[in-house]
């Protein structure tokens, strides 16, 4: 028995991952495992990064469910990154729901994430398993930047203080990893076009309950309160962050609204019916954010067309391919949200800024430390984590983590979060 499994150990992401836990401050607190299909590389693994015999060594074949069953039943938390998460995530998923085992992984696929809630959610929710899809760049930062703002705001104006909008801006610079590749082309040449369309629906991965309809796309974006003004156009991550958000809306509002569950904590979570999200990636200028914005929306639309699938597949970096250490340590993420209330004749409208800053690629470095510490609080601040995560059920990192991963991530040194009411006049050139 081990503390946590990491499943896909032998993949970039994996890799990074495995040597982070072993280096981990805390390492003397759990015992953690690799998996993988290869016994080959495992053994090769182990030996590079030089695991020592504490870290146990197993061997799994996803595709077969009793080999995943086995493998879940000599873990407490499961660290998930075998993707596309469509083709091989669902039987990880079931095997912990059903044994009650905790899970994280790294889905950035809004359809098969909701097919996991309608499928694993209640079962898992009775067996007390946390299921946290989306635990590194998707959708961490997106998910704890409106956790943190709401809590900001509801400090200075109260629990009963509700959210209009939240908008967040990212600034970025990383790599895009070979999965995220492998997903985007498992989602146009696997996934049926009607889920797809239903999956991208607003408030798709919600509870049963249904917010205010979200602002269009734009050709261009800009920041509240920001001077001079800052311009972003469309993020690619933005539809699978936005789910996630939402998610997070709707498992707040459900148990601040529930005779079962509502509390004054609940209340305080909770962000309110009118709560509308965006977010953009930030440009130098309008004419920039318009180009980004076409020049995405035309990537998409050519990905249906096979000869040009098949330049994208040759262009970008293949499954277990990764940056160098240099471009590890030199990539970075800076995220800055600005959220505001919803006014009432008797509390003005209030405005909060958070910002996110990380140091290091987002979708590698960062990523393998959120997930890790994802994993960690978890095992090791189970009491302290949020009541939605005592119940169990398919979860969000700020619903199931919330505060306790915060805290963990700025003990990292790699990230900062700030948090600060908007004063008339006080604009930001972040």
């Amino acid at each position: 028995m081990v503390d946590i499994l990491v499943l896909g150990a032998t993949g970039y992401t994996g890799r990074l991952i495995a040597r982070y836990l072993n280096a981990h401050p805390e390492r003397s607190s759990f015992t953690f495992g690799i998996a993988g299909r290869s016994k080959s590389k495992l053994a090769s693994l182990k030996q590079e990064l030089n695991l020592g015999d504490s870290v146990q060594v197993f061997h799994v074949d996803v595709t077969k469910q009793s080999d995943v069953d086995e493998v879940v039943k000599a873990t407490k938390v499961v660290i998930n990154t075998v993707g596309p998460y469509w083709r091989w995530g669902t039987p990880v998923v079931k095997a912990c729901a059903e044994q009650g085992k905790h899970y994280v992984d790294l889905a950035g696929e809004q359809h098969w994430i909701q097919d996991i809630i309608i499928e694993l959610d209640y079962l898992a929710s009775k067996t007390h398993a946390i299921i946290v899809p989306a635990s590194g760049f998707d959708s961490v930062p997106s998910d704890l930047a409106v956790h943190l703002s709401n809590k900001t705001l509801k400090a200075l104006s109260g629990s009963d203080t509700d959210i209009e909008e939240s908008v967040s801006a990212f600034k970025l610079a990383g790599t895009i990893s070979g999965g995220t590749v492998q997903s985007i082309l498992s989602a146009v040449t696997e996934v049926p076009r009607e889920k797809m369309r239903i999956a991208m629906l607003d408030h798709a991965l919600s509870t049963a309950l249904k917010g205010p309809r979200s602002p269009p796309p734009k050709l261009w974006y800009t920041l509240p309160f920001s001077y001079p003004t800052i311009y972003g156009g469309l993020f690619m991550m933005a539809s699978g962050n936005k789910a996630i958000v939402q998610r997070s809306w709707g498992l707040n509002e459900n148990r601040s609204t529930n005779p079962e569950t509502v509390s004054q904590d609940a209340r305080i979570h909770a962000y309110g019916p009118k709560f509308k999200y965006t977010e953009f990636m930030v440009m130098p200028g309008k004419l920039s954010s318009i180009m980004l914005s076409l020049g995405l929306a035309l990537s998409m639309v050519c990905l249906l067309i096979p000869p040009f699938r098949w330049l994208f597949t040759k262009l970008m970096p293949q499954s277990g391919e990764g940056p160098t250490e240099r471009q590890l340590k030199d990539g970075y993420f800076h995220l800055t949200n600005v959220t505001s209330s919803v006014a009432s004749p008797s509390k003005p409208q209030t405005h909060v800024r958070t910002v996110v800053h990380g140091q290091g690629d987002p979708g590698y470095l960062l990523t393998s430390i959120m997930i890790a510490e994802s994993a960690l609080a978890i095992l090791l601040s189970h009491s302290e984590l949020p009541q939605a995560a005592q119940e169990g059920g398919v979860l969000t990192p700020s619903t199931a983590l919330g505060d306790v991963l915060l805290k963990r991530l700025e003990s990292t040194g790699r990230f900062t979060f700030e948090s600060e009411v908007i004063i008339r006049g006080d604009e930001t050139n972040d």
